[in-house]
């Protein structure tokens, strides 16, 4: 089972808009999310959040960092 691959994925934030409001979107558009600049960010594993972590620069590339795991059982009960 460990070579068995994922789909890892940072949430910064989210929203809700129109669809005529997605339509007008072009570059230089900006779109407020649901969270404060420095909140934790939800990492998740195959849509299940599993960590929160915040930022971080990996050389030339971003990179983050786990600041809390989630408890294992919340995990499984979560899938």
């Amino acid at each position: 089972m460990e070579n068995i691959e994922v789909q890892l994925a940072v949430e910064v934030g989210n929203t809700e808009i129109k669809i005529r409001d997605l339509l007008r979107l072009n570059e230089g558009s900006v779109i407020e999310l649901d969270r404060l600049a420095g909140d934790p960010l939800d990492i998740l594993v195959n849509g299940t959040m599993i960590a929160k972590g915040e930022i971080v620069m990996v050389g030339e590339r971003f990179g983050v960092r786990f600041t809390e795991i989630v408890d294992p059982e919340k995990r499984v009960e979560s899938l």
